[in-house]
Formats: C-alpha cells, structure tokens, sequence
C-alpha cells in the first residue's frame, strides 16, 4: 500500500502492551510513512514514575501530549502523513492531538488525526506485560495496567476504528489498511 492521503497521522492508541510500537512500525512501513513513538517523548521524570510504578497525573501527562501535538502538526503542515504509537486514553487527550491540525474545530472529531483503538482483552494484555517486563524491554511495569484500563474512554461519536488486536501482527495490520482503505472510500 502506497501513502494514503498526505497530511494525515493515524494514531495507534491503547493501553500499555497492546502493541502500539509493533503496529505502528509495520504500518508506517507498509504506508511509507514516518513512525513516532509517544514514549519517546516522555521526560525522564515521566519514565522514572512508571518505572516506579506511579501512575502519571494530569500535570505529567498535558505537558507530553502538547508536545506530540506540536510535533504532529509540523507534520501536518509539511504535507506529510506519520504514523503515531500513543496511550490516548481519555478523550480529552485525543482532542489535544487531534487540535494539531490546524483546520481542527474543537468537538467535531473531523480532522486529519485518525484513532485505531487496539483492543485486547485484560488477560491478554498482563500476559504481554509480564513477558516484557521478565525481558526488560520497557518502563512500565505490568502493576499499571490496571490504572491504564480504568482511565481508557472511548465515545462511539469519536469514530475511533476498534480492531482487536490478539491476532498475528500482520492480521491487524492487513485489517487497520482495509480499513483505513474503505474509510476514504478507495476500491
């Protein structure tokens, strides 16, 4: 699949282990696109939280996700089209990245920042956790898994494509491109 429509930024969005980073690798590959991490943009003292198995306040969060919008707009208005791997629990967050586009109006949910819900199930989900965690590879430990699934809101008026995401990686990707294929209305 060739770039979709420059200018856009589809976000992966969902709790910690539901893939976010493997999604959207292989996505922006297959799209021939940019992929950004959220995490990278997280300040050490962010990372240090979760590490310690805090979870993060509206003071930590707001900062991080202004600056994803800025990063994500200058995206936007050099034309090009990224793929964005990021929590974006809350609505409200979302309406942070979503108001990187700057023909965005506030509350109408059009805009060029689109939202793929990965679900996966709570058992799923701390099996992953528990793997990455014995292998080291990330900050956040599997005890804020909880937190993360209490702050998830998802309203059907947002239009976020839910795609469950316990199958293979490339399944979820194939299912993410006709979709995102049959939302712009392509053959």
């Amino acid at each position: 699949m060739a770039s979709v429509q420059k200018g856009s930024v589809i976000v992966i969005m969902g709790v910690s282990g539901s893939g976010k980073s493997t999604i959207g690798h292989m996505l922006a590959e297959v799209m021939e696109c940019r992929f950004l991490d959220a995490d990278d943009f997280h300040p050490a003292s962010n990372k240090e939280k979760m590490r310690k198995g805090i979870p993060l306040s509206e003071e930590d969060r707001i900062p991080w996700l202004e600056t994803l919008q800025d990063t994500l707009r200058e995206s936007l208005l050099d034309g090009k089209t990224a793929v964005l791997g990021c929590s974006a629990l809350r609505k409200h967050y979302r309406e942070i990245l979503r108001s990187a586009d700057p023909k965005y109006q506030s509350g109408s949910f059009s805009s060029s920042v689109k939202f793929v819900l990965l679900d996966v199930e709570a058992k799923v989900l701390a099996a992953r956790l528990q793997i990455r965690a014995a292998e080291g590879k990330h900050f956040m430990p599997p005890s804020l898994l909880q937190s993360q699934l209490e702050l998830l809101q998802v309203d059907e008026a947002e239009g976020i494509l839910k795609v469950d995401a316990s199958s293979s990686p490339q399944a979820i990707v194939a299912n993410i491109q006709a979709s995102i294929l049959q939302c712009r209305g392509n053959p």
